[in-house]
């Protein structure tokens, strides 16, 4: 009998986005475990799951056949969405990548990107220019998560090809912290933000004791600036610092 899928906390939360009848598009597999769960669970009909090198594709094959799934999981060697065909899949999902690599992918075939009606993002590093880039091409953020795990913070983006819904208008917050996690007051994002405020005045209480006078003044104007930001994003979510 085939084994069900238990999926780490993050990768939970992509899973849990996925719209339910979805045929969708994995990239970025790795070991094909969000695929399978989402077979397994009746979320997807059928899964394309595909990666740029040969082994995570290995191991996936040797898992999907241990779930006796390889007539709804396809296995597909592509960068990116260079083998991927238009109609294939409703939903993209990209997760556990740099955000520079995710924008990278997303930019580099932009008709089939369009063409997807849900995508699942998972960036794990420039959040602030990552947002930034779906705001600016058009992209509608429309429901976000964020996960700690081992002591990490992961946001999950569910993003549409489409206007659906207006932006906040303090583009510096939105795009640096999420729009739907700011009007959420999601938990785990005041967690981050309370963690970031506590961390950055430590931070600067080191700086001015810096004998390095110079450097120390531009960084503590940078730092009054982020705290600044922070401290902005904590009122919105209805904290006191």
């Amino acid at each position: 009998m085939a084994e069900n899928i238990v999926l780490s906390a993050r990768m939970q939360a992509v899973a849990d986005m996925v719209k339910i009848g979805n045929r969708v598009c994995d990239v970025g597999c790795d070991h094909g475990y969000v695929s399978i769960y989402l077979v397994q669970h009746g979320i997807a009909p059928g899964v394309l799951a595909m990666d740029i090198n040969k082994g995570p594709l290995q191991r996936a094959e040797i898992h999907v056949a241990r779930a006796d799934l390889s007539e709804y999981i396809t296995l597909r060697i592509s960068d990116g969405l260079d083998n991927y065909q238009i109609g294939e899949a409703q939903t993209l999902v990209c997760a556990g990548m740099g955000g520079r690599l995710i924008q990278k992918i997303l930019e580099k075939e932009p008709e089939k990107t369009k063409s997807f009606a849900q995508m699942i993002l998972q960036p794990q590093s420039e959040l602030l220019a990552f947002r930034r880039f779906l705001r600016k091409m058009g992209y509608s953020i429309v429901r976000e998560d964020m996960i700690l795990e081992e002591d990490k913070f992961y946001p999950i983006i569910e993003a549409v090809p489409e206007m659906q819904r207006q932006w906040e208008e303090d583009f510096e917050l939105s795009d640096r912290f999420g729009p739907m996690l700011l009007s959420a007051r999601h938990p785990v994002l005041i967690e981050y933000l309370q963690r970031e405020w506590k961390n950055g005045q430590k931070l600067k209480e080191i700086l001015r004791a810096s004998k390095e006078s110079r450097r120390a003044e531009v960084r503590c104007m940078e730092l009054e600036r982020e705290l600044a930001l922070l401290e902005r994003a904590l009122k919105i979510c209805g904290c006191d610092l």
